[in-house]
């Protein structure tokens, strides 16, 4: 008899160590029970449920400090729920974090290069218009041999 009834006392408590435990209806107590979740985040928590009800994970997530998706999961897969459900990670269609780091990599060192030339060019562009305001042009070659074989000075410049 006494065996009967300690096995039936473990069932019970196994069931209720894996029974979900909804994050709009915890006590402080069952959420502490949570692996991950302490006194402080499950005041947190409770603090935030008072203001209104958690929607859904996402509503979770981002009214409670320091919980992210990864914590999420955890603690779905420790049983934690919300409204009744688990989390379930979003799946993205877009490319990996790895792949968009290289991508966003390549997209900067590509914006630097071009800047980096437009730069150049702008840079040569003044130079030419600085040499062009500062040496007197003459229409033509035969102009200016005529100029020093007549012996003609050039005016000095106005201030």
């Amino acid at each position: 008899m006494f065996k009967k009834l300690l096995a039936f006392v473990a069932t019970m408590y196994v069931a209720m160590a894996f029974a979900a435990i909804d994050v709009n209806s915890a006590t402080s107590a069952e959420l502490d029970a949570i692996k991950g979740i302490g006194p402080v985040k499950s005041a947190l928590i409770i603090s935030e449920r008072k203001k209104a009800p958690f929607k859904d994970w996402n509503d979770f997530v981002t009214r409670v400090k320091g919980v992210g998706t990864d914590s999420a999961a955890k603690f779905s897969a420790d049983g934690l729920t919300v409204n009744g459900t688990s989390y379930k990670a979003e799946v993205k269609a877009d490319k990996p974090v790895t792949e968009k780091a290289k991508d966003a990599a390549v997209a900067t060192k590509d914006a630097v290069k071009g800047a980096a030339i437009a730069t150049k060019d702008a840079a040569k562009e003044t130079a030419r218009d600085v040499k062009a305001a500062v040496t007197p042009k003459a229409d033509t070659k035969a102009e200016v041999k005529a100029d020093v074989k007549a012996g003609a000075k050039t005016e000095p410049a106005k201030k």
